[in-house]
């Protein structure tokens, strides 16, 4: 990445909510490994600093914010949707469904529309909303490795953006969901892989 690319690039933060990245939260018992271990808030404060430096559009790719009802009479729940549905994960209206506070949005980010699934595309107008802003690279960051980031990250490779991982900026149930998101899923498909730092190191305009 060098400066020249910094306007058609975005960093997308997926489901950065209280429920999995603070104390209290519905899954930080499971999540808290390595949220912690590799201070994962830390980082993504650091890449919003970097990005906005940089003039990198941020944009979040929230999910949705469970209700109850949302799930009656559908016709296939797989086990994301089931478990959204009994943990009521992200419930409306409440603290889990809030963004961290340390990773709030500022004016000029853009928040998508919720996704339902693992996809922060699909059924949403994340992608409308970076071909509006003339984006043709996304930096994605945010939860869990194995799924909403694996799932949004091969969708934007499908839909012809060029997307890089902050391989640092990931987190999960457990570490092998990590090991296997960065090491072998990811690297089949994706264009490129960063730390935080080696992100920070980029050139600045």
């Amino acid at each position: 990445m060098d400066a020249s690319t910094y306007s058609k690039t975005a960093l997308i933060l997926v489901d950065p909510f209280n429920d999995f990245l603070s104390e209290g939260g519905k899954f930080y018992p499971l999540t808290k490994e390595t949220v912690e271990g590799i201070h994962l808030v830390q980082n993504l404060k650091k890449l919003i600093a970097g990005a906005r430096e940089r003039k990198i559009q941020i944009i979040y790719a929230p999910h949705h914010h469970t209700a109850e009802g949302d799930y009656l009479n559908w016709r296939f729940l797989s086990p994301s949707h089931q478990g959204s549905k009994n943990v009521v994960l992200f419930e409306k209206g409440s603290w889990g469904a809030e963004f961290h506070p340390e990773l709030l949005a500022a004016k000029g980010d853009i928040i998508a529309q919720n996704h339902w699934t693992g996809s922060g595309f699909a059924n949403t107008d994340l992608d409308f909303l970076l071909k509006m802003h003339n984006i043709e690279r996304i930096v994605l960051a945010g939860m869990r490795a194995n799924t909403c980031i694996d799932s949004t990250a091969r969708y934007g490779v499908e839909l012809g953006y060029h997307v890089t991982l902050i391989k640092d900026g990931i987190g999960a149930f457990n570490w092998e969901e990590i090991r296997v998101t960065v090491e072998t899923t990811f690297p089949n498909y994706g264009h490129a892989m960063l730390s935080t730092e080696e992100f920070l190191n980029t050139p600045k305009p």
